[in-house]
């Protein structure tokens, strides 16, 4: 067992503490918040605890740092995890700004260890078998992706929450929810060319927006449409088309505590198909193949290169929302 160390006990690290109970490839034996309260719900859940990252750092027993932290911290973070030996789990966003992320992955390269990243729709078995799909060829020419991944929790926050803060958490549907759509139509049709982006706050009083659409293009043509909101109840879609067929998937719950997915396959002079994807860890699934990558096993199935293109992404996302203008990724 990989034995991890989680920086930041809020909502998600707590999250994934309880998922790892049911990992067999890690566990953690570390929480670190510098929050009274925090740290005592990590106990609950058999966590030791202490206050301080660098405690983390110097801890023989610990193999693995869990990054849930504010995003603009990440890239300090990692380095100074891979220094330290240990492998990092990153949560996403990865990084704000690419300069930092270029400096992050050097790190990890000069120390050898395992970067992960918290791209868990990645492993949800209908993403998965549309992405072998789309790779056998089977909807022909892929030509158009469109995504929905929206949610109410943040409505719960504290106005000083970090999650709701212009400077560390940029454009908060993004951060929050919309990147993971960013990351899949990466891992369908590479990186993204250029984007455009509008950012609105209507029905709440968020720094950072409660409302996203962005449109993606990438090189041959395609273009994935991207919507993002802070303030509706949960839905969850992500639609690929192409020039022989189409395939949706739709989530019936937040992907935090999964109760299946709606899928929908369309083929041209077929019959369409439509089944039920029962739940699935998804979230364990991306922790334990970090793990087994950091134990010397198969690699980490989401590449450096692709991170890179989802940090580029981010910063070209952020920069539109602001301007309003069409920019480079």
């Amino acid at each position: 067992m990989l034995k991890a160390a989680i920086i930041g006990l809020g909502w998600w690290g707590q999250t994934l503490a309880r998922v790892m109970s049911a990992s067999t490839h890690m566990t953690p034996v570390l929480g670190i918040d510098p929050d009274e309260k925090a740290r005592a719900s990590a106990q609950a859940l058999g966590l030791r605890v202490a206050t301080r990252f660098e405690d983390a750092l110097a801890d023989p027993d610990v193999q693995a740092i869990i990054l849930c932290t504010p995003h603009k911290q990440h890239a300090a973070q990692i380095i100074a995890a891979a220094a330290a030996g240990k492998h990092v789990f990153c949560e996403k966003p990865l990084c704000t700004d690419p300069d930092e992320a270029e400096t992050a992955f050097a790190a990890i390269a000069k120390a050898g260890v395992t970067l992960g990243i918290g791209h868990e729709r990645r492993f949800e078995p209908a993403i998965i078998d549309m992405r072998e799909r789309a790779q056998r060829g089977e909807f022909g020419t892929l030509l158009a992706i469109e995504g929905n991944f929206s949610q109410d929790k943040f409505l719960k926050l504290p106005a000083d929450n970090w999650r709701l803060s212009p400077e560390h958490a940029p454009v908060g549907p993004l951060s929050a929810t919309g990147i993971h759509l960013v990351d899949l139509s990466i891992s369908l049709f590479g990186t993204p060319k250029e984007t455009w982006a509008r950012l609105s706050t209507r029905a709440t009083h968020f720094g950072n927006g409660d409302t996203l659409s962005v449109t993606l293009g990438f090189d041959g043509g395609m273009t994935a449409s991207i919507t993002a909101i802070l303030t509706t109840p949960f839905a969850g879609r992500f639609a690929l088309y192409g020039s022989k067929g189409w395939m949706e998937i739709r989530d019936r719950t937040h992907p935090e505590q999964p109760t299946g997915w709606d899928v929908t396959r369309v083929m041209r002079d077929e019959e369409p198909q439509v089944r039920f994807d029962p739940p699935h860890l998804a979230v364990r699934d991306n922790l334990d193949a970090f793990a087994r990558a950091a134990q010397g096993g198969p690699a980490y199935p989401v590449t450096i290169e692709e991170m890179r293109a989802n940090v580029r992404a981010f910063a070209a996302i952020s920069r539109s929302a602001l301007s309003g203008r069409i920019e480079n990724v």
